[in-house]
């Protein structure tokens, strides 16, 4: 579905990304663990088309997206759940919610796909007055998740979405991103929380440096003596 060929990265003369390669396939997870500093949301904004990439390729369901803008590539079933949720912190949930379904005209399917949001995140569905700034760090989390949804992508690229939430919350949202996943989109997920986002995930990518420096099934990951030393604490 999603195939980043040798991707190439630079801040100014820093080289962010060195020759990364992976692919996703239908109906996976995916997670990217590493580093602070290791490319992670780097590769995240290269995909999306924010960041452009000095070499290589990303290709989706065949097509090169590094000559589509970032909002016509939205419309093709790509959706991005940034770092630090990012939410319009001025607008009501309900509003921040129909800006997810932007690149969609068809009324009556938009009220059917927000109705669906709603039943996953009933705390949305309940707070759909409220001005999305005042939200807790959990319930913008879900408004992120949620304005993603709105989309309707076929795959779903998420940006760090334990971050700053409590341990209880992190469970929620795991098990939010599982069920997203088991009802049929494909999830590409960059996480700090190593243990947490192996135990969801397909298959996984150590990032360090830039480098993807181990690539294997996420439970065998689980269980790789670096991977347990440098990200599981153990």
């Amino acid at each position: 579905m999603l195939e980043v060929r040798n991707l190439q990265v630079y801040y100014g003369v820093i080289q962010a990304l060195k020759d990364v390669s992976f692919t996703v396939n239908e109906g996976e997870v995916i997670a990217l663990i590493g580093a602070n500093g290791a490319g992670k949301t780097t590769i995240l904004r290269t995909i999306t088309g924010l960041i452009s990439a000095k070499a290589g390729e990303v290709l989706y369901e065949g097509v090169n997206l590094q000559k589509i803008a970032p909002h016509k590539i939205v419309s093709l079933g790509i959706a991005h759940v940034p770092e630090g949720r990012h939410v319009f912190a001025q607008l009501t949930v309900y509003e921040n919610l129909l800006m997810g379904a932007f690149t969609r005209k068809d009324k009556s399917e938009i009220e059917e796909t927000l109705q669906s949001v709603y039943k996953r995140f009933p705390r949305l569905m309940e707070r759909k007055n409220q001005l999305a700034g005042t939200l807790s760090g959990g319930e913008q989390q879900m408004l992120a998740m949620g304005r993603a949804l709105m989309s309707r992508p076929k795959i779903m690229l998420m940006d760090e979405p334990s971050m700053g939430l409590s341990p209880i919350l992190v469970g929620e949202i795991f098990d939010i991103i599982k069920s997203i996943s088991e009802s049929g989109t494909t999830v590409l997920l960059v996480e700090q929380n190593a243990k947490k986002a192996l135990s969801i995930a397909d298959r996984a990518y150590v990032l360090e440096t830039g480098r993807i420096v181990l690539a294997d099934d996420a439970k065998k990951l689980m269980n790789n003596e670096s991977v347990k030393k440098a990200y599981l604490g153990e």
